[in-house]
């Protein structure tokens, strides 16, 4: 025990001398002995702590608190080492600080019950003491969280010491007061709260499909719910002694409730709720100025009538908060006179009995308040509703509906918010929206608001308001007895004479006219009261009693009595002097029965001024504008009309629409070119009287003037629909449609059905000049037209048919600029139609062109174009054979430049003119230039007058595009400086013209710049891919760039998208053409090739003179599809034009021409077998050839010339000429492989042995030289079946069979190699038998060949199945015309081998001369 206790000794007095190392020693040693001795534990702990050990030291500590919890030492120690190691260990900390405040207080009460009356003061001083040491402990704790520790942890210290622990009993009054504590508790929770509702959002916001709105009040929901704020404040309320903090917290909690309850689900919102609407009524018992508490007292109460409201607590919350949106239009509502509520009390003096009075204000201040104070309170129901009523008192429908359907919407709000159903409000707010809606632009919204009134009904059946608005809806829909009905329940329910008056009037509307007016006189003495509404009722009465009077008698005697209606009329004015209706009466009665168009006028003008409803007076006013023409006051009226609402009937009204504002709209906005707005007039219009029959009008030439003509021609047939409906006496003269929709037709394209409506017309108004333009016009346009496709016949029998217009109309109005215009076109179609130039009438031409006209007239550019009245004469009596051709040139520039005097006074017309001449002059220079060689220097005058026709049109309208484009083609060869800036002037002004960018790209293709033209050419292709010139243009600069394939693929694709009068078109396609064919002997011969360049140069040689070198072309093309004789017509004209130029200029190219020309009929006239005339021609070729040059076309003249004549002396007889014929032909062309065979035939033919041997040997050299000629193996194989030579038939049968698999062989070298081998398998059967042989050879020829006829109609001959015979139908029809080559006599002989009647009736009708298919015919 002695060691003990001087370890400890030893350990006390190490510790007083800081050896710390000695201290843990000696108690350590304590320890040993005495495990749970309480000072070891603590020695050992504060040394251990000293020398930083400080989980040893805690465990030391904890070591000697659990011997003796009630000993303060070891806590103490605790405390002082957890206070060392700072933030981290303050949980224990605080735990430490408990249980020695504990211990204090423990101790306190132990004294107590000791010592109580032993020694008191003893025990006051003792406990004096402790408690100081524990308020010491605690505040240190305190001040150490907040200063160390988190919110929360600072938070958990203030908890220390609340009201309700013992801690606070035992130091109270040495303890901060709670209310501070409260509030700095509060404080801190609110932070946290805050940050962790940010926190909380920024996280979750960034989640998909997440909505910011609902996450936020996810977020608040959560943190809110389970927040203790509430709490808080009310603990700073109870205990707090300052009256301001007690407002300020109080302010807080209810803030904080609010917020709560909005972010609650509906089920858990009662409880919450009254305890807002608890606090909230709270502070307005007290009067505290919060203007939320306020507000939820106010708009949440539910109330069906503001007089329900209590007035005083309005009064209060005006003087609480005068700034306040809802305190302004309180204030202003409760001075009106519109208030239920009760004023405030005025003195004699009229001065308000009250210390905060304020001045009384005008209407106008009392409306500016208000409108200001809801602007300030958007979200306020109560002002709304205030304002809604306000606005219907003063007649403000549109602004009382407006505002009542916000309100609308902020009643649903609040009562989510609140989770109180708001019945009455709602149905109140909806009964003044319905109300305003009976009003506002009537009968718009009435279906609305009868929907409104009937849901209230439901709820509540004797509302008056209710019934009295259905009663107005009623009465507008003429639903008369009904409207009585309501209007009488109203009476029953609130008697008034605005009701009375109502339900008389609708008693009269429905021709009870002397009850309506005995019950409207009965209501006159009851509205005698000074008051607006009074006044304007009264109005209202004296007006419907003169309707009454006016529709009584409709006699004008009676009308015209002053004493009668007008007096009543003039009454009801001198009562409400801004009443419409009676001024629309008074209009009426000035303007027809006292004749007074000015009273009227003016009165329809007041009327409309004051109501745009007044439909009938606007009708007048529009009516007297459209005859002044004053359009622009018509659709200000019709617009005002329109925007009123009054036009269309509510569904299910007996009321009739009103369509004529928007049929005036129509009128307007088609004058001012606004199509699109007037289309949709019309159809509004329409929709309302489908039976408007200048409506259906209307909207055809609307849809006609915006290029919709199929809508267009569907409206003008229903117009004509209507016509037939209604007839002449109630629509009169209704010409115009069936004109207009001629108009459409023309459009389409529909030439002969426009004319045909147009003579219609004429046929009863002869002499209407915009129907006869019009009719000759659309001639000119079907001329143009049937030119472009080709039918030149059709476009001069319309020609025809315009001259025949043009001679009438000339007759009554000579003097038109279009008619004169049209006369230059017709003759210009004769000039592209140069082929029937005959048919027209010279004398016809001069007697148009000399009615009614001055001389002088057609003296304009005569000193440039040469081009006069006496020229015109002196070319129609020459005898030249280009005279019908020079005056049509003639009487078309003639016509332009009378066309030019009749447009002296219009700039623009005159514009037009000149640029019309001038193409007119530049298609004079064309023609000339193209008339034959000798010409081009006389028609310089016709393209220089027309450059000076495009400047004096530029000089008009220099920003025309089209002008500037036509100078730059005219300039071309006069001056290309001027030409590129002309074209670039037309492209600035409009740069997406396709025709501009050609021009510009041949411009550029003449001067040899080849990449700018290839720019200009893709330009005009982007801009317009379907011009064709833009692709001829791109072909030409291919062709001169040697790129032939891509040039005749440009020249086929501009031919296929161009038209038919598409001159250079036709030339450059069928030239490129026939180079193909020349290079691709495979295809020279196919149908579909050739089809489309010989009807291309026909139609070329009927529109104008074309070239020699064309006409050729023409001629070969005629040549290869087998039209011999049009070929040789074609070739002689050819040969004569040759000669009569080779005469004049001795030319040598011009004598190669005539030779090479000379061949080739030489070679048309043999297949027409006429061999004399062949012989002779090719005689003539041979002969004008025999010079030097080694030129091409000599040598294929020479070559040509050489087989035609061999070919032709053959088929005389002169065997030995042809002979020398062909020798020569071979000489010259080096022994060509086709020549040779050509020679070994004839000399077959001539029979004698030493010419067939020749022939051999000839075929065996050929064969030698060119092992794989066709023409070669196929005569051999021929002369060695002849022969019966078996040796050669078994050489030349393996080259017959590999020309099978050859793909450069045509159809007739098909026939023969398959007519060969079938014979050589007839003649020289293999070792199976001849039927076997010949079976395998056709089936051979079918494997090779299963789309050719050939091999299937062998098999057929050698088989009973008819399904070869109908294989071998299918191949040859496959292969007809223009699809391939069959002829007749091949598909005649495949038909004739079915063996079915109906096939041999076809193969004779396809080949009458055919033997096959009568023979076969009769063993049938």
């Amino acid at each position: 025990m002695s060691a003990i206790k001087n370890a400890l000794k030893a350990a006390k007095a190490a510790l007083d001398a800081h050896q710390y190392d000695t201290a843990i020693e000696n108690s350590t040693k304590v320890l040993a002995e005495e495990p749970k001795h309480y000072h070891a534990n603590v020695f050992l702990g504060l040394a251990l702590g000293k020398k930083g050990r400080n989980g040893e030291s805690e465990k030391a500590y904890r070591a000697a608190a659990s011997t003796k919890p009630n000993d303060p030492l070891a806590w103490q120690g605790l405390i002082s080492l957890y206070e060392q190691q700072g933030v981290h260990k303050l949980e224990d900390y605080r735990e430490a600080v408990a249980h020695l405040a504990s211990i204090f207080v423990e101790a306190c009460v132990i004294w107590k019950e000791l010592y109580e009356g032993v020694c008191r003061q003893l025990i006051v001083l003792e406990s004096r003491d402790d408690k100081t040491r524990c308020q010491t402990v605690v505040d240190k704790y305190t001040d150490f969280a907040r200063k160390c520790g988190s919110r929360a942890q600072y938070r958990h210290s203030l908890e220390f010491v609340l009201p309700g622990s013992d801690l606070y009993e035992y130091l109270e009054g040495r303890l901060p007061h709670p209310s501070h504590t409260y509030t700095r508790i509060s404080e801190i929770v609110e932070q946290d709260e805050k940050e962790k509702i940010n926190f909380e959002i920024g996280q979750r916001r960034t989640r998909l499909g997440a909505k910011i709105d609902q996450v936020t009040a996810e977020v608040k929901k959560e943190v809110l719910q389970g927040s203790v704020l509430e709490s808080l404040y009310q603990h700073v309320i109870d205990w707090t002694d300052d009256d301001d903090t007690r407002r300020l917290y109080e302010e807080k909690l209810l803030q904080h409730a609010y917020d709560t309850l909005l972010v609650l689900p509906q089920a858990q919102k009662n409880g919450k709720r009254e305890e807002v609407i608890r606090l909230a009524q709270g502070m307005v018992i007290i009067k505290h100025p919060f203007a939320l508490a306020w507000k939820i007292n106010l708009e949440w109460k539910d109330i069906e009538r503001l007089g329900e409201l209590d007035v005083g607590v309005l009064r209060e919350y005006v003087e609480l908060f005068p700034e306040e949106g809802l305190s302004k239009v309180l204030q202003g509502y409760l001075e009106s006179e519109v208030s239920v509520l009760p004023a405030r009390a005025v003195d004699q003096d009229g001065n308000q009995d009250d210390e905060h009075s304020v001045p009384i204000m005008t209407v106008e201040d009392r409306l500016v308040l208000m409108a200001d104070g809801l602007e300030d309170s958007p979200n306020s129901v109560l002002a709304h509703r205030i304002m809604s009523e306000y606005y219907l008192f003063l007649d403000e429908h549109e602004s009382a509906a407006e505002t009542a359907r916000k309100a609308q919407r902020h009643v649903v709000t609040d009562s989510q918010t609140s989770g109180l159903p708001l019945a009455n409000n709602s149905d109140a707010i909806n009964i003044l929206l319905g109300t305003a809606l009976v009003q506002y632009q009537a009968p718009r919204h009435h279906p609305e608001a009868r929907s409104l009134f009937e849901s209230i009904l439901v709820r509540k059946p004797a509302n008056g308001s209710v019934l009295l608005g259905i009663g107005l809806i009623l009465e507008e829909q003429e639903e008369l007895h009904q409207a009585v009905d309501f209007f009488e329940r109203a009476m029953k329910k609130a008697p008034s004479t605005m009701i009375r008056a109502e339900a008389a009037w609708c008693r009269a509307l429905g021709g009870d006219y002397p009850r309506g007016l005995e019950e409207l006189e009965d209501c006159l003495p009851s509205v005698e009261a000074p008051d607006l509404r009074t006044t304007a009722l009264k109005a209202q009465i004296l007006y419907r009693i003169g309707m009454c009077l006016w529709d009584m008698d409709h006699s004008k005697s009676s009308r015209r009595d002053r004493n009668k209606s007008y007096a009543r009329f003039i009454s009801a004015l001198q009562t409400d002097a801004n009443f419409a209706p009676p001024y629309t009466m008074l209009g009426i009665y000035y303007a027809d029965y006292a004749k007074d168009r000015a009273r009227a006028r003016k009165c329809f003008q007041k009327a409309f001024e004051l109501s745009s409803s007044e439909v009938v007076a606007a009708e007048r006013l529009a009516r007297s504008f459209a005859k002044t023409s004053e359009w622009d006051l018509v659709e200000v009226v019709a617009q005002r009309v329109v925007e009123s609402g009054r036009l269309r009937p509510a569904p299910g009204s007996k009321k009739k629409g009103i369509s004529w504002p928007f049929a005036a709209l129509g009128v307007v906005q088609l004058n001012k070119q606004e199509y699109a707005k007037s289309i949709v007039s019309f159809q509004s219009a329409l929709r309302i009287s489908p039976k408007d029959y200048y409506s259906w009008v209307g909207l055809g030439e609307c849809y006609h003037n915006s290029g919709r003509y199929i809508a267009a021609t569907k409206a003008f047939e229903q117009a004509q629909k209507l016509e037939r409906e209604l007839g002449s006496e109630v629509l009169g003269d209704t010409w115009f449609s069936k004109y207009m929709l001629a108009n459409v037709q023309r459009e389409l394209g529909e030439y002969d059905a426009a004319t045909g409506k147009y003579e219609e017309i004429l046929n009863v108004r002869a002499k209407e000049y915009g129907v006869s333009i019009s009719c000759l016009q659309t001639s000119i346009e079907s001329a143009w037209r049937n030119m472009d496709l080709g039918f030149f016949g059709r476009a001069i029998d319309n020609v025809q048919q315009a001259l025949s217009i043009a001679k009438d109309v000339v007759t009554w109005s000579p003097n038109a600029f279009n008619l004169w215009k049209c006369i230059s076109d017709l003759y210009s179609v004769y000039t592209y139609v140069q082929s029937h130039s005959t048919d027209i009438s010279v004398q016809d031409m001069k007697w148009l062109l000399e009615y009614e006209s001055d001389p002088e007239v057609y003296s304009h550019l005569a000193d440039v174009d040469q081009i006069t009245w006496s020229a015109f004469e002196s070319v129609i009596e020459s005898k030249d054979t280009d005279v019908v051709l020079r005056s049509c040139l003639y009487a078309a520039i003639l016509a332009q430049k009378r066309a030019l005097g009749c447009c002296a006074h219009d700039p623009y017309a005159r514009a037009t003119a000149w640029y019309n001449l001038g193409w007119t002059e530049h298609r004079a220079y064309a023609c000339q230039r193209d008339a034959g060689s000798g010409s081009e220097k006389g028609s310089m005058q016709y393209l220089k007058a027309a450059v000076q026709c495009f400047k004096r049109a530029i000089e008009l309208e220099s920003r025309n595009a089209e002008f500037w484009d036509s100078l730059g083609i005219v300039t071309s060869q006069l001056n290309r400086r001027v030409a590129q800036h002309a074209f670039v002037r037309s492209l600035y002004l409009n740069e997406k013209n396709a025709r501009v960018w050609t021009n510009l790209g041949v411009f550029y293709l003449i001067e040899g710049d080849i990449q700018l033209a290839n720019d200009s050419f893709a330009r005009a292709q982007s801009v317009d891919p379907d011009h064709a010139q833009a692709w001829l243009g791109q072909g030409l600069l291919a062709a001169q760039l040697g790129e032939s394939s891509e040039s005749r693929t440009l020249f086929t694709h501009a031919f296929d998208i161009s038209n038919a009068s598409a001159i250079q078109i036709q030339q450059s396609y069928a030239s490129s053409t026939l180079d193909h064919l020349l290079s691709s002997p495979a295809i020279s011969d196919e149908a579909v090739t050739l089809l489309q360049p010989l009807l291309a140069l026909r139609r070329l040689s009927k529109q104008t003179r074309i070239s020699i070198s064309c006409e050729h072309i023409y001629a070969l093309f005629q040549e290869r599809i087998g039209s011999y004789a049009d070929a040789s017509t074609t070739l002689l004209s050819i040969c004569s034009k040759l000669e009569a130029d080779y005469e004049k200029s001795e030319s040598a190219e011009t004598l190669e021409r005539f030779a090479q020309s000379k061949a080739d009929l030489s070679r048309s006239q043999l297949a027409e077998e006429d061999f004399e005339s062949a012989a002779d021609n090719a005689e003539t070729a041979l002969a004008l050839t025999e010079e030097t040059t080694t030129s091409a076309i000599r040598v294929r003249t020479r070559l040509t010339a050489h087989l035609s004549a061999g070919m032709a002396c053959y088929y005389q007889g002169s065997m030995d000429r042809s002979i020398d014929m062909f020798k020569n032909a071979l000489e010259e062309t080096q022994e060509d492989p086709d020549i040779v065979c050509l020679l070994a035939q004839v000399l077959w033919a001539k029979g004698g042995g030493q010419e067939r041997s020749i022939a051999r040997e000839q075929l065996f050299d050929c064969m030698e030289k060119h092992p794989g000629h066709v023409g070669t193996i196929l005569l051999l194989g021929v002369i060695a079946v002849l022969d019966d030579d078996r040796d050669i038939v078994e050489a030349v049968s393996d080259d017959l069979h590999s020309l099978r698999t050859r793909d450069d062989l045509n159809s007739q070298q098909h026939k023969q190699l398959a007519q060969i081998l079938h014979a050589i398998s007839v003649l020289y059967p293999a070792k199976e038998g001849r039927a076997l042989t010949q079976m395998s050879e056709a089936r051979t020829a079918v494997m090779l060949g299963p789309s050719k006829p050939y091999g299937w109609s062998q098999l057929a001959n050698l088989s009973d199945e008819v399904h070869p015979a109908e294989m071998a139908v299918l191949g040859a029809v496959s292969k007809a015309p223009p699809r391939g080559d069959s002829s007749a006599e091949d598909i005649s002989e495949v038909y004739a081998r079915t063996r079915r009647v109906e096939d041999i009736q076809k193969a004779i009708m396809l080949a009458p001369w055919s033997p096959l298919g009568w023979r076969n015919l009769p063993q049938l």
